[in-house]
């Protein structure tokens, strides 16, 4: 199974329990947690929170909103309980194990803000990850799947934000364009001029059709390689004004 690390985020103002070997939180789980809008007194909701970076990380931005994490993986709630204790968190973060399709389906129209990092790839389409990525790298459920998920528990007009993989943008955006409107899209690169490898979409639940809104990208490194101030400013916990 491998070892557990307790490491900090925030600048040490939230702990994370994770696995020492396999997927561990990354920069894709801290732009999440930033991208998201907070409602006084509302219900968030991540759909595959894994050991709970983005969860936790939204939680402590979110500090006037209740937070649920659901996750197929037991060993990875567990991680993700033992993480919300450790920030006292639990008066108002909840983490659930359970497949996502079935775990919604008497939640319906009910969070205010719906997010996921979804796994990346589908089985069959990569050469099979080591044992302790599976899980992070594979998806159990399908993009198409996810995303009807966490919109059908959305509330109506709700925002539902992911961030994935650029080249599944058209994927993305083929079932969100059915069920969302006000779509938004902000790439992000590495460094200026360079392709972007990662989008966070956003829509929000029952809206009309409308044009899609296509951002300047984000980038996190400046030309020398440095972290850009966008991102410096993500890992200390600010938003995303987008």
């Amino acid at each position: 199974m491998g070892g557990i690390t307790e490491d900090t985020l925030y600048q040490g103002r939230v702990t994370l329990f994770q696995p020492e070997k396999g997927f561990r939180a990354s920069t894709d789980s801290l732009i999440l947690a930033a991208a998201l809008p907070e409602k006084p007194g509302g219900d968030a909701l991540e759909v595959g929170c894994g050991c709970g970076a983005a969860l936790l990380t939204a939680a402590f931005r979110l500090s006037q909103m209740r937070v649920t994490g659901v996750d197929i993986d037991e060993r990875m709630t567990s991680l993700a309980q033992q993480s919300v204790s450790s920030n006292q968190f639990e008066d108002r973060v909840c983490v659930e194990t359970g497949n996502a399709a079935e775990w919604v389906r008497d939640k319906e129209n009910r969070f205010d803000v719906v997010f996921a990092n979804p796994p990346y790839f589908e089985p069959g389409r990569i050469s099979a990850p080591g044992a302790e990525k599976a899980g992070a790298y594979l998806e159990s459920l399908s993009l198409d799947g996810w995303i009807k998920a966490m919109a059908f528990a959305a509330k109506p007009r709700a925002p539902v934000v992911i961030i994935h993989r650029a080249a599944e943008l058209a994927r993305i955006l083929s079932v969100l364009d059915r069920l969302t409107g006000e779509i938004t899209v902000l790439p992000i690169a590495s460094r200026h001029g360079e392709e972007a490898r990662r989008v966070l979409v956003r829509g929000r639940k029952g809206l009309k059709r409308g044009q899609v809104h296509l951002l300047a990208p984000l980038l996190t490194h400046t030309v020398e390689g440095q972290a850009s101030s966008e991102l410096n400013a993500v890992r200390h916990g600010e938003a995303i004004n987008w």
